[in-house]
């Protein structure tokens, strides 16, 4: 490759790298043909984008970004497929799927998490576990929400109790 054409991708990787805030690792040289076929449609539907490249260009894209890209470093290293994506935990619970059909991979090397650096395979169940932005606000909302639907629902209870028993002293009085 002519260093031009080096100058290109890096670019053009460093581009995509900074489009996304967060990016997974992983090794998929093991996979067939089908195998990489339906990792593919999985990453496309789940709005992931999948690139394969070469360590030593992802590694000089990193260092052409602003930002502190240093502890990921280690994990560039044998075959790597780049997992770029806006919702932190779309790749983890997609490998997680993947290693459940197949005994070993796609093999999380590692991952860049909001500015939080995750390395080896043992880390899935914890990048499983982050909750995306959108998870955050609804629970924050539910949290909000919370107070407001005890007054409400104590103010209907308490309506209706105040009519039951307005209900059966009329009924007593008559009898």
């Amino acid at each position: 490759m002519k260093k031009e054409d080096k100058a290109t991708v890096i670019a053009q990787i460093a581009e995509t790298v900074k489009q996304y805030p967060s990016f997974y690792l992983v090794e998929t040289a093991g996979l067939n043909a089908e195998k990489t076929s339906d990792l593919r449609r999985a990453c496309f539907k789940a709005d992931i984008k999948l690139l394969v490249v070469k360590n030593t260009l992802l590694h000089k894209a990193l260092e052409s970004l602003e930002g502190d890209y240093s502890e990921i470093y280690p994990a560039l290293a044998g075959p790597t497929t780049l997992m770029c994506t806006n919702v932190a935990n779309a790749p983890a619970k997609l490998i997680k799927d993947f290693v459940k059909k197949d005994d070993k991979l796609p093999l999380l090397k590692g991952a860049y998490v909001e500015e939080t650096v995750y390395l080896g395979a043992d880390q899935l169940d914890a990048l499983c576990a982050i909750k995306s932005k959108n998870e955050l606000i609804a629970d924050v909302i539910a949290l909000l929400q919370s107070p407001a639907k005890n007054v409400v629902s104590a103010l209907t209870s308490g309506g209706s109790k105040l009519h039951g028993i307005l209900e059966t002293l009329s009924k007593k009085e008559e009898a």
